[in-house]
C-alpha cells in the first residue's frame, strides 16, 4: 500500500514540475493578496489603536474630573474640566446635563450643542458610555463619553472618534480606496468613498478588505481596495515569479523523491483516516494509590487501520501537529469519548476523563466552544474533564493560553500540566496558567530504584505541587517498588503498566465497574479534591 502510495506521489510531483508557467498568475494573485491585505489590516489596526487611545484618554480625563470635583457645575468642577482640555490635544468639551437632554453647565464657552447621531452603548468592563453625535459647526462626527454620576446628572466628555478624522481621510488608510467607521451595532459613524461600494466588497472576491474592532469599544473600522488597482504595481514579477516558480517545483520533486526513499511512516492519509474514524481512544487507568480503585484515565488514540494494523501515536502525532490535523483528530476523539464514557460517568460521577490538548489548539482559540458543543448536554459533566497541555511545541502567546484556560475554568474543567519538567513543560506555568495538576514524568519516576533510597528531583516536584495546592499524577509507574515510593511521599494517584496499559474500551469499562464496584471513593480522595477543598 505505501509502495502504491509512493509511486503516485512521484508521478504527481513529476506532473507538477511542468505546470508553475500555467499557474504562475495564480501564485502572483495569492501573494499580492497576502500582502496587500496583511498591510491593509495593519493600517486597519493602527486606526483602531489610535481611537482605543483617544477614548481611553477621555474616559481618564472624565474620571479625574469627577474624583476631583466634590458637586457639579461648581468653579472646582470648571476649573478642573478646563484643567484637562488644556493639558489635551484631543478632548473638546466638558458638559453636564440633565437625562432628559437639557445642559446644565459646560467647561468653555455657551451654546455649546451636541445632536446625537446614535443610540448610546456600553463600553465593555466600564461603567462609562459612548454616544456618536455631531458637535454643532464641525463637520465630523464626534464621541460622547459619559457617566451616570448621580441621578438625572449625566457628565460627559467629547472628543474625536479618530484624531485623523480632523483632516478628513484617516493617514494610515491613505492608500485605501473605502472606508468606514461605524459602531458595532452597524450605526455609521463616517464614510469615505461610495457606501454601496463598501457593502457591495463584502461579499466580492475582486476587493482586498480589511476590519478590525477598537479592543473592547464598540467601534468597528473596515477598509477596502479593488484587486484590480494594487494588482497592477506587480506586474514586473511575473517573470521573476515564473522562475521562482519553476525552482519551487524541481526542488518539490526531489524533495519528494528523497522523503519517498526515507520515510518509513505511512502518514499521507492520515486525514481521510480520521475522517473515516480510524483514529481510536484508548484509556489508560488513573489508580488510586491509597484505595486501589480508579480515579479516572487518561485518554489515548491509537490508528486502527482496516487491514487490522495497529500505528503508535509516535508514528504521526508529530505530522498532525504540524499539518493542523491535531485539532479535527481532538474533536473526533472528544465526540468519541463522550458516547463511550456517558454510562459509566453517570454510574461513577467522581471518575475524571484526561485528554490531551496541543499548542494549536491554543492558537487556534476554538477549543473552549468546541468542548461545550461536544459535552453539554451529556452525561459527562464539565467537572468530570480534565485537558492536559502537551506541549511538544511550545505555546507562542501565553496571553491566549491563560485566557483559554481561564475560560476552560469557568467551565468547571481542570487544567494538568503533561510531563512536568521535561520538554517546554516549563514549571513556572504551574503559577502564571492556574494549573490544577501536575503530572510527573516517567523520566523521573524511573529514578525511582527503592521504596528507602530518596530521589531529590521526585521529592522536589512533589514538595513544590502541595506548596502550590496542585495535586500530582505519576506517570509510567512500572514497579511495585515505585508505587510505594510514591505513595509513602503523599502521591495518591498514578498510571502506568504495573496497573493497566492504555485499554479498548470494553476492558476499561469491566475493570472501572470490577475495582469500584462498591464506590468507596471518598470526596477527599477523589481526584480534584485538593482543589475543591
Amino acid at each position: 500500500m505505501f509502495a502504491r502510495l509512493s509511486h503516485i506521489l512521484l508521478l504527481v510531483s513529476a506532473i507538477l514540475a511542468f505546470v508553475p508557467v500555467l499557474v504562475v498568475d495564480y501564485f502572483l494573485d495569492t501573494y499580492v493578496d497576502y500582502r496587500e491585505s496583511e498591510q491593509l489590516q495593519d493600517a486597519v489596526e493602527a486606526v483602531t489603536a489610535e481611537t482605543q487611545k483617544t477614548v481611553a484618554e477621555g474616559v481618564d480625563a472624565l474620571r479625574r474630573v469627577l474624583e476631583k470635583s466634590p458637586s457639579l457645575c461648581s468653579p472646582t468642577f470648571i476649573n478642573n474640566t478646563q484643567t484637562e482640555l488644556q493639558a489635551s490635544q484631543v478632548l473638546r468639551q466638558f458638559a453636564v446635563s440633565s437625562d432628559d437632554g437639557v445642559q446644565l453647565c459646560q467647561a468653555f464657552g455657551q451654546g455649546f450643542a451636541a445632536t446625537p447621531l446614535s443610540e448610546t452603548v456600553s463600553i465593555a468592563g466600564s461603567e462609562e458610555t459612548i454616544t456618536v453625535v455631531q458637535i454643532e459647526g464641525q463637520s465630523e462626527p464626534a464621541l460622547q463619553i459619559s457617566a451616570l454620576v448621580r441621578p438625572r446628572k449625566l457628565v460627559s466628555v467629547y472628543t474625536p472618534v479618530n484624531p485623523q478624522l480632523l483632516f478628513g481621510h484617516p493617514q494610515a488608510l491613505a492608500g485605501a480606496t473605502l472606508v468606514r467607521i461605524s459602531l458595532t451595532n452597524g450605526n455609521n459613524i463616517a464614510t469615505f468613498g461610495d457606501p454601496k461600494l463598501v457593502e457591495r466588497s463584502r461579499h466580492s472576491s475582486s476587493y482586498i478588505r480589511a476590519e478590525a474592532i477598537a479592543g473592547s469599544l464598540p467601534i468597528r473600522v473596515e477598509a477596502a481596495v479593488p484587486f484590480g488597482a494594487v494588482r497592477i504595481g506587480y506586474a514586473d514579477l511575473d517573470v521573476g515569479f515564473t522562475f521562482v516558480a519553476c525552482l519551487m517545483s524541481a526542488a518539490f520533486l526531489w524533495l519528494s523523491l528523497q522523503y519517498v526513499r526515507r520515510t518509513n511512516v505511512p502518514v499521507f492519509n492520515l486525514e481521510r483516516a480520521i475522517m473515516a474514524g480510524q483514529l481510536k481512544p484508548r484509556y489508560q487507568p488513573v489508580i488510586n494509590l491509597n484505595t486501589g480503585e480508579i480515579a479516572g484515565c487518561e485518554v489515548l488514540i491509537r490508528w486502527e487501520k482496516p487491514s487490522g494494523e495497529i500505528i503508535s501515536p509516535g508514528a504521526f502525532i508529530e505530522y498532525a501537529e504540524m499539518s493542523g490535523l491535531a485539532i479535527p483528530m481532538t474533536l473526533s476523539l472528544m465526540e468519541q469519548v463522550r458516547d463511550d464514557l456517558e454510562p459509566l460517568s453517570q454510574e461513577q460521577p467522581l471518575l475524571k476523563i484526561s485528554i490531551n490538548l496541543f499548542e494549536g489548539h491554543f492558537r487556534d482559540g476554538t477549543i473552549v466552544d468546541d468542548v461545550k458543543a461536544i459535552f453539554e448536554g451529556s452525561s459527562v459533566e464539565f467537572d468530570q474533564l480534565v485537558f492536559e497541555i502537551t506541549e511538544r511545541q511550545p505555546l507562542e502567546d501565553m496571553a491566549d493560553a491563560n485566557q483559554t484556560i481561564a475560560e476552560l475554568h469557568r467551565l468547571g474543567v481542570r487544567v494538568a500540566l503533561d510531563d512536568a519538567g521535561t520538554g517546554h513543560s516549563n514549571l513556572a506555568y504551574l503559577q502564571t496558567m492556574g494549573i490544577d495538576i501536575i503530572k510527573i514524568d516517567k523520566v523521573f519516576v524511573d529514578l525511582i530504584k527503592s521504596r528507602s533510597q530518596p530521589v531529590p528531583v521526585v521529592d522536589a516536584l512533589i514538595a513544590m505541587a502541595k506548596d502550590l495546592g496542585t495535586d500530582i499524577i505519576a506517570e509510567g509507574v512500572e514497579t511495585e517498588e515505585q508505587a510505594l515510593y510514591l505513595r509513602s511521599h503523599g502521591v495518591v494517584f498514578a498510571q502506568g503498566y504495573l496497573f493497566a496499559p492504555a485499554l479498548p474500551l470494553p476492558d476499561y469499562l469491566l475493570l472501572a465497574r470490577q475495582l469500584n464496584a462498591n464506590q468507596t471513593i471518598a470526596p477527599d480522595d477523589a481526584l480534584g479534591a485538593s482543589q475543591a477543598a
